[in-house]
């Protein structure tokens, strides 16, 4: 499928055109599946959730979402932000659940996206990633784009309109900023 065909059916669907969006889920399928699997990967070894559950979580949210779609590229840079919102909300609720907290249940399949470990791994990095963005919401873009999505540095560069060159260095400089701010937050038993 041609970019300019998904970027056409997103601008109708934009524009009040509900059937156009149920034509997208398929053509863009396979790129959310990379995606999402790049996440779950991401998550322990032996997890039971499937790609698809993330994949038809993040799709369901889009779909009530009202987005000014720029394009196939800021498209996919949305999943990527819905998928990592997604993983980080798993996580809190897994965190409140342990402790009891009242949380809500959750079904077996969306409890095991994240493990204990993984998840307050990734809520560290959530929390990190949103310090980044106060100081640069261009690198925490980078970061979300390049990690959460499992975009490579071409397509992050048209997902944010900037050269690859700005992307690397971006990347090379929030890499390095976050893994100094992690480590500084386990020394300091955060």
């Amino acid at each position: 499928m041609a970019p300019n065909d998904i970027t056409e059916m997103l601008l109708n669907w934009k524009n009040g055109d509900s059937a156009a969006f149920e034509r997208l889920y398929p053509l863009v399928e396979h790129e959310l599946r990379r995606i999402a699997s790049i996440r779950v990967r991401r998550e322990r070894q032996n997890h039971t959730l499937q790609t698809t559950a993330l994949i038809n979580e993040a799709f369901l949210k889009l779909a009530k979402g009202n987005v000014d779609w720029q394009g196939r590229a800021h498209f996919y840079a949305v999943c990527a932000r819905v998928m990592r919102r997604i993983l980080i909300n798993y996580a809190r609720d897994s965190k409140a659940a342990r402790r009891g907290g009242g949380a809500e249940h959750i079904n077996i399949d969306e409890a095991a996206i994240v493990s204990t470990e993984r998840g307050q791994e990734l809520l560290d990095l959530d929390e990190a990633l949103v310090r980044l963005a106060k100081r640069s919401k261009i690198k925490a873009d980078v970061v979300e784009l390049r990690y959460f999505g499992g975009m490579t540095i071409e397509e992050t560069a048209e997902a944010l309109d900037i050269s690859p060159s700005s992307v690397s260095l971006h990347w090379r400089l929030a890499r390095a900023w976050l893994q100094r701010e992690l480590l500084n937050g386990r020394k300091n038993g955060a």
